[in-house]
């Protein structure tokens, strides 16, 4: 008989996207605080980007007329 394997294994690891380290499950993809709070700088900064259309900034929203009249 073949030795037992799990049906579904857990993925390999991935090392933390900031500074390569081994993950740790409580900040998961990050290996600690630091690292997390440095991602969360980058997103609030721009410094990372969905690519799409240029929006024009001199559009404004339509706006929601008023339901009593």
């Amino acid at each position: 008989m073949a030795p037992d394997k799990p049906e579904n294994p857990a993925p390999p690891a991935r090392p933390c996207p900031i500074c390569g380290k081994p993950a740790v499950q409580r900040f998961k993809p990050f290996c600690s605080a630091r690292c997390a709070d440095i991602d969360l700088g980058r997103w609030l900064k721009g410094n990372y980007v969905i690519p799409g259309e240029p929006l024009d900034e001199t559009e404004e929203a339509p706006t929601r007329r008023d339901e009593d009249g």
